[in-house]
């Protein structure tokens, strides 16, 4: 965080945007904060968007496992897309 926090003196906003990236500590953890500042560095960004980009990206949870569907709830016959069906009740009116 070091690093991030002298290249963020020659931005204008350099002192809100390291506020910004210490505001998430409390939130994420200081680990996570160092990990993400670390991740940004690596990419050769150093903005407070990207670090809290980042974030959120390792704190949003994998996606949900998809479920088997009971043999007992599928369906004996499933629904045909029938455009032409709707065609004619267009025309009809």
């Amino acid at each position: 965080m070091e690093k991030v926090r002298r290249r963020l003196k020659s931005v204008h906003d350099g002192d809100r945007q390291m506020v910004t990236i210490l505001g998430c500590v409390p939130t994420d953890g200081l680990v996570a904060v160092d990990a993400a500042c670390q991740e940004a560095l690596d990419h050769g960004v150093c903005s407070a968007s990207v670090i809290i980009n980042i974030l959120a990206r390792s704190r949003d949870p994998a996606p949900a496992a998809t479920l088997q569907t009971p043999d007992a709830l599928r369906l004996t016959h499933e629904p045909v897309a029938d455009c032409a069906r709707y065609d004619s009740l267009r025309r009809a009116s």
